[in-house]
């Protein structure tokens, strides 16, 4: 199948462009003129410079494929409110909806977040959700920008079906991005703990989640890509012990963790720049956010990756491009 994909040199797509090619795929991504990334270098794909905001730079790229993957995103948490994110996440949506229906795509699936829903990976409200307590554009923007797909799906004929990992953890994060917390304890730098978790999963497993719905998933369905729900200190064990270092040990009281984060959004507002700790993600830092991936493994075929193998990828992958010392 011939397939385009957006956001291709990020994380998941430096995974999901592997496995696809070993597939027999004939891969082409979209990749965004200030991308600095080398994620995809060396790889037999068709490259294409374009922005997912300007549909006028999309034709080329589209018009020569079947099926669009749009994980293209801003994860930007700070500021907290952004209207660059919003468009981003939304108008590009939008557009990526447009130019699969234009372009006569046989297939789109849109790359969401498992905030977008709740606890139990049931439908949320259409306009209400449990992570929009945060207050975070980022997760409002995945959300709506899910609801775009659904119902676009409903009302205009759309082949899409979308699919919404949790916490992935792998190789290729370049940036780096969820495998901050891997670096932060292999440099002895981490040393305290909240009383929250998360799910998470190992980002191998969520292509092959991907590479799966091109063929057997539901058009108009979603589907929850996660693993294990772990605690942060357990979560935190588990990387002490397989890069070497001592785990954090110091739990810190949530009405703490609150307060510091609320020094550091107003830090933030004041001079100008990211805190190390803003509100919201302390909020997020102390919460539980549990989630069930049965439907997922069950009609996609998706894998159940120990997560130690992908702390272990991940942390291979920092040593081996410099991030760290052995």
């Amino acid at each position: 199948m011939r397939i385009i994909i957006t956001g291709a040199d990020g994380m998941l797509g430096s995974n999901l462009v592997r496995l696809l090619l070993k597939k027999g795929h004939e891969i082409s991504v979209l990749i965004h003129p200030a991308s600095a990334s080398k994620g995809l270098d060396g790889l037999k794909i068709t490259r294409y410079s374009g922005d997912i905001l300007k549909p006028e730079t999309l034709a080329t790229a589209f018009s020569e494929n079947e099926a669009l993957i749009h994980a293209a995103a801003s994860t930007n948490i700070w500021p907290s409110r952004s209207e660059t994110v919003r468009r981003i996440n939304i108008e590009g949506t939008r557009n990526m909806i447009d130019a699969a229906l234009n372009y006569q795509m046989k297939r789109m699936i849109y790359i969401g977040s498992g905030s977008s829903v709740n606890a139990q990976g049931a439908p949320s409200g259409k306009y209400t959700f449990p992570a929009a307590k945060f207050g975070l554009d980022y997760i409002d923007s995945k959300f709506e920008a899910l609801n775009l797909v659904l119902d676009a799906v409903k009302t205009r004929g759309l082949p899409a079906l979308a699919i919404l990992p949790t916490y992935m953890i792998g190789p290729y994060d370049s940036l780096p991005g969820s495998g901050k917390m891997i670096l932060a304890i292999a440099q002895g730098k981490l040393k305290f703990y909240t009383n929250g978790g998360r799910n998470f999963i190992y980002v191998g497993d969520m292509a092959q989640a991907i590479a799966n719905s091109l063929e057997i998933a539901q058009i108009g369905n979603y589907y929850i890509a996660g693993n294990e729900n772990l605690s942060y200190r357990e979560f935190f064990g588990k990387v002490a012990s397989i890069v070497s270092k001592p785990e954090p040990r110091i739990g810190i009281p949530d009405w703490l963790v609150k307060a510091i984060g609320r020094i550091g959004s107003l830090s933030g507002q004041v001079l100008g720049k990211p805190p190390l700790l803003s509100y919201p993600m302390a909020q997020i830092s102390c919460e539980k956010q549990f989630i069930s991936s049965d439907q997922a493994v069950l009609e996609l075929n998706m894998p159940q990756t120990n997560i130690e193998v992908a702390i272990k990828e991940c942390y291979d992958w920092f040593i081996e491009n410099g991030y760290l010392k052995k």
